[in-house]
């Protein structure tokens, strides 16, 4: 928590008693706007008026200092110019009020004389006792209290509901609150961040985790800046059983860091956050529609209980959609029992079909009851963990009052029947349109909820099935690791190792490595070769060159002595013309190994997230297939079964078409010892890069090694 941003602070910063809004004027936006929403949504606290120039503001009298206020603000909103606002807060503070929210932008988002200021605004802040949210940020809308300092228009209805929404942008605020409200998504609390000076994301995910009135968190990551905290709201929200849905939006490219190993060209920061948040139970969207929408059905619906799922639509078209979509999310559709297909048989007309996915049929236009009385049939089918029920409520036809009346009335029965279910019912509308005024209606009266459109729907109910699957207790995030590195401490810990300083740290921690032998002359390569058994392969070695091939510095399938001494000195000439002045510690010779499946395992350092262990198909396929499975570390070895699993070439790997299947404990186990080497290394190491790890009718050995440490600063 920063700055010791605590559940209970927020709770009381979230319900101001009364508010003061300092720098109000008729001449801006931001001041009407958040008036008007005080006043329209009836905040009950006294509402007061800062304006040194001006006594009657919107309609309302207004007072020319802080001084002035008969009673120290609860929360002060300040919309003065930049270089006001620290006089403004000082003394709001000096009469006694502790919460601010800072509208005024020109901060850190503007350069180092704005980051000066904040800094000296936090500092301030920090000394007295004060929350500050923002600067730079709109404010928040507590919709359960119906509490809205809030600096952007706030059309109503302002409807309370399951699901808190945190956002790291100010403008695509209202496209969020407008989105929950064409579709009846209620929310508990909408706040804008701004800077996050103070209150940062994750201290309001740690409080809506606490809040009763929330059971799914939605957020808009424009950056994560605190990761550490991340994991722990996270694990915090799996725990309380609260789904966290995260638009995260930004793919940037790697830096330069990274660019020696091939790692680099493979993994992405994005591809590291995705995998960051699958291990932490985030559920990663990519649009607004699906962040509130996926939201939505997970504050209302909480979890899934399986994927065998049962669906009931009064169209054939719809039931091929489904299915479709269903395959894509992995959700199966069993064939109903027997018992549901005699008593389906029962009430549908002849000309229907009783399996799953259920076509009622367009008789529906005849018997308006039909569907629903189809569901309670199917609600109690053993073969399923829940239904999906297709609703019509996004038709635009106005309905006559009778007709109204007689339609509001089988959504009563339909309500009956799903909230008697023995599983959930999740209610999907054909089509992602708003809702019309009648949908309104019948959500309004019900308390039903409909979430958007066939294609979203579906998506979200893979989102949060996945999700409800994730409910297992997380690894612990402190596992620390001890292992003795003499090797590592016995050269210097900056910049790039060769080949041959790398093997003996392998080695040493019990991985297995191709036999080799460092020669500095003709002789000693000759005899090394003899030694290991023909044909060999001879690396340069040198810190220099951690690309050796890129210099000549590789020769493979050497037969002989002759060709073993003509190809050391050759090799030796080529690389020293070719860069100059270069030191070189000598020559591996290696034996030759026969062809197999060759991995890419890596362990890289991110910037944001610690070590990240990428399991990838190696050799020459590393980048033309880019084919990874990515994880922070730590790990276990059950999660390096999953990764490998995750990789499109698996297949190799299980036998099949005459091949040998691998011998998965073991490659399991080598994978691990090097995702625990990689941790002992500590903050000092950037790459450990095995590329190839050779599985053949040898073993599993590895037969090249990059290294690199992080450059001292």
């Amino acid at each position: 928590m920063s700055d010791s941003i605590t559940p209970e602070r927020l709770h009381r910063f979230l319900r101001p008693r009364s508010i003061v809004l300092v720098g109000a004027t008729d001449n801006s936006r931001w001041s009407i706007s958040t008036y008007e929403n005080l006043q329209r949504f009836e905040f009950p606290g006294p509402i007061y008026l800062v304006n040194p120039k001006r006594a009657i503001v919107h309609g309302q009298p207004a007072v020319s200092s802080l001084r002035d206020l008969p009673e120290p603000a609860d929360l002060a909103f300040v919309m003065v110019p930049t270089q006001h606002v620290f006089s403004v807060v000082e003394e709001a503070a000096e009469m006694g009020t502790k919460h601010f929210v800072i509208l005024t932008a020109g901060y850190r988002e503007v350069g180092a004389e704005g980051a000066r200021l904040e800094q000296e605004l936090l500092t301030f802040a920090q000394e007295r006792g004060l929350t500050l949210l923002g600067p730079n940020g709109n404010g928040f809308i507590n919709v359960t209290e119906r509490i809205t300092p809030y600096g952007l228009a706030i059309s109503p209805p302002l409807i309370s509901g399951p699901v808190g929404v945190v956002l790291q942008s100010g403008a695509l605020a209202s496209a969020v609150l407008s989105f929950a409200q064409a579709h009846a998504i209620g929310l508990s609390l909408l706040i804008s961040m701004g800077n996050e000076s103070m209150i940062s994301t994750t201290d309001v995910v740690d409080y809506l985790i606490e809040d009763e009135a929330t059971h799914a968190i939605a957020l808009f990551l424009e950056s994560i800046r605190h990761p550490e905290e991340l994991r722990r709201v996270a694990n915090k929200a799996r725990e309380r059983h609260k789904p966290i849905i995260a638009l995260k939006i930004g793919r940037s490219e790697m830096s330069t860091r990274t660019a020696l190993a091939h790692t680099g060209a493979l993994v992405g920061n994005d591809a590291i956050n995705d995998a960051a948040f699958k291990q932490l139970g985030i559920v990663r969207v990519e649009s607004l529609e699906d962040l509130l929408i996926t939201a939505g059905l997970a504050g209302y619906h909480r979890s899934l209980p399986g994927r065998r799922m049962g669906v009931v639509t009064p169209s054939g078209g719809a039931c091929d959609i489904l299915s479709d979509l269903a395959q894509d999310e992995a959700i199966t559709l069993p064939e109903f029992a027997p018992e549901t297909v005699e008593r389906l048989q029962a009430i549908l007309p002849p000309f229907s079909t009783a399996h799953n996915p259920l076509d009622v049929t367009g008789y529906i236009v005849v018997d308006g009851t039909l569907q629903a009385r189809a569901l309670d049939v199917v609600v109690n089918d053993p073969n399923l963990d829940f239904i999906l029920f297709l609703t019509s409520l996004d038709g635009r036809r106005v309905l006559e009052p009778s007709i109204l009346a007689n339609l509001l009335e089988q959504y009563d029965q339909l309500a009956a029947t799903i909230r008697a279910a023995r599983m959930p019912v999740v209610l999907v509308s054909n089509t992602c349109i708003d809702l019309t005024p009648t949908g309104q209606a019948v959500v309004e009266r019900t308390r039903l909820h409909v979430v958007a459109g066939m294609q979203h729907g579906v998506h979200a109910i893979g989102r949060l099935l996945w999700w409800s699957e994730q409910l297992h207790p997380p690894i612990s995030i402190n596992q620390t690791i001890s292992q003795s590195t003499s090797a590592a401490s016995s050269y210097l810990r900056s910049g790039n190792w060769s080949e041959a300083q790398a093997r003996l740290l392998l080695q040493e921690a019990g991985i297995p490595v191709v036999p080799g032998s460092l020669a500095t002359s003709p002789e000693e390569a000759a005899l090394a070769a003899h030694a290991l058994g023909f044909p060999v392969a001879l690396k340069i070695q040198s810190a220099a060159l951690p690309h050796k091939s890129d210099v000549g510095g590789v020769a493979l399938n050497i037969a002989n002595e002759q060709a073993v001494r003509a190809s050391f000195t050759g090799m030796m000439e080529r690389v020293q013309a070719e860069v100059p002045g270069i030191e070189i510690e000598g020559i591996l010779v290696s034996p030759m190994r026969p062809s197999g499946i060759e991995l890419l395992v890596s362990v890289m350092r991110d910037s944001l997230w610690g070590p990240v262990l990428t399991l990838g198909l190696g050799g020459i396929w590393t980048e033309a297939l880019r084919d990874t499975a990515i994880r922070l570390l730590p790990v276990t070895r059950e999660d390096i079964r999953t990764m490998l699993g995750e990789l499109r070439g698996a297949a190799l790997l299980l036998g099949g078409r005459g091949r040998t299947q691998v011998d998965l404990p073991v490659l399991i186990d080598v994978i691990y010892r090097i995702s625990t080497l990689a941790q002992s290394l500590g903050p000092d190491l950037n790459t450990l890069e095995i590329n190839p790890l050779l599985i053949s009718l040898a073993g599993i050995e590895v037969l090249d090694v990059l290294l690199n440490w992080q450059e001292p600063l």
